[in-house]
């Protein structure tokens, strides 16, 4: 029989009991911050439950990792700490469970509607690494830079291409993102164009929240990576396609991303997208030893992005990729990431880059799906070579179960003019 909540959940929710995403929240603006899980159109408040003595396991009794401002000591507990506040919560939202169900008073105490609460990133990020592993992004970002000979480098199927992201800029979603100025590439021999970007564009990623940290010098086997992974967000890594050209030779991004990258509030964790592994693409060359897995899996995550143009009454569906089209799993980036040594610690955010399949309907990105510019998107008739002021930008992904989707929310972001 089919595991149902005593709190009703519409089949079409992302957030039915099978999910059970974790996230911070405030109940009232001046509420201090508190993890929550999402359950159908509600937050279960975790701070209320962990005071009710509910967390009654070996691990979470005498913890306070549910009194916090952010999900950290939680993260830094690990796979038996995850799997058993899942245990715990299941049960308890279970419709078979009078514990919470029969207690008005602790109910009325732990459960708030989505609808009033704020939401809010969800850990405290120390650091943020942004990979290239889509090959179909990789090869149409080459062929249009490079010519189609040398679309893709040849290190690329060899190991995962990163680069080190500023933290700092990471905000939730539905905060709005200010056009970044910059400089772009000359026109002949004038100098360089400098103003607001001209190329401002999306990216659809995902991206893993780390739980357990590794040790300075110790590299994370990739056969054990998966324990260091809490879970999945939804992220849109936004881009100054004009400023990154100019600049991103010999370094890589810098100011062409730095100014703003949108996660949504829920983390879906491995255990709750477990039914919804698929195999990794076959890769060849064969990976080294240190990134050759015994069992090499993605997810499979329907992913959408929608545009509503600045004073539209309606939205666009523009792309429809899947995660399991990335070439590089996360546990191979993650293992990769720890390979020379570097420490990763509890809630640092490794985004999988632009996620496009090999349809020009699942290019991740603008730059792809107008070819840089080249050819007019058109969104209910309004048309876009790449974002305006008053755009706003909607991903979603959800995984389709039987009766049930276990999903993200979204991830949306709203242009705003420069300052």
């Amino acid at each position: 029989m089919a595991l149902t909540s005593f709190i009703e959940v519409d089949p079409s929710s992302h957030f039915p009991i099978q999910n059970l995403p974790f996230g911070v929240f405030k109940p009232e603006p001046a509420s201090p911050a508190r993890p929550g899980v999402a359950i159908g159109d509600y937050v279960l408040d975790l701070s209320a439950i962990a005071a009710a003595g509910l967390f009654n396991g070996p691990i979470l009794s005498n913890s306070d990792c549910f009194h916090q401002p952010n999900l950290n000591k939680f993260l830094a507990l690990g796979r038996p700490a995850w799997k058993e506040a899942r245990a715990t919560l299941q049960k308890l939202l279970s419709s078979t469970e009078p514990t919470l169900r029969d207690n008005e008073s602790l109910k009325q105490k732990s459960l708030i509607p989505l609808s009033k609460v704020e939401m809010l990133v969800p850990m405290a990020i120390g650091d943020y690494t942004d990979f290239f592993s889509s090959m179909h992004h990789a090869k149409n970002c080459g062929t249009m830079f490079r010519g189609p000979q040398n679309a893709i480098q040849p290190n690329w199927f060899h190991l995962p291409i990163a680069y080190h992201g500023r933290a700092s800029s990471i905000v939730i979603s539905g905060t709005d993102i200010i056009r970044p100025r910059g400089q772009g590439a000359p026109s002949g021999t004038s100098p360089p164009y400098f103003g607001p970007s001209l190329k401002l564009d999306f990216e659809l990623e995902m991206a893993a929240v780390v739980g357990p940290g590794n040790e300075l010098g110790k590299p994370v086997d990739v056969n054990e990576a998966a324990d260091h992974i809490f879970g999945l967000v939804l992220m849109n890594d936004w881009s100054a396609r004009d400023i990154q050209a100019w600049e991103y030779i010999p370094l890589g991004p810098f100011l062409g991303k730095s100014f703003g990258t949108t996660v949504s509030p829920w983390i879906v964790t491995l255990e709750a997208l477990e039914p919804f592994s698929c195999a990794a693409p076959k890769q060849d060359p064969h990976p080294l030893p240190y990134l050759a897995e015994k069992i090499s899996k993605n997810y499979d995550i329907t992913l959408e992005v929608q545009i509503k143009p600045a004073g539209e009454k309606d939205s666009s569906v523009v792309t429809k990729s899947n995660f399991n089209h990335l070439y590089w799993t996360v546990t191979q980036q993650l293992a990769h990431h720890t390979i020379n040594g570097c420490n990763l610690r509890p809630g640092d955010l490794l985004g999988t880059g632009t996620i496009s399949g090999p349809e020009p309907e699942s290019y991740g990105c603008l730059l792809e799906l107008t070819w840089n510019g080249q050819k007019q998107l058109s969104l209910n008739g309004v048309t876009r070579k790449f974002l305006e002021d008053g755009d706003e930008v909607i991903i979603t992904g959800f995984s389709k179960g039987n009766g049930y989707n276990v999903g993200f929310g979204t991830c949306s972001g709203k242009i705003l003019p420069p300052r």
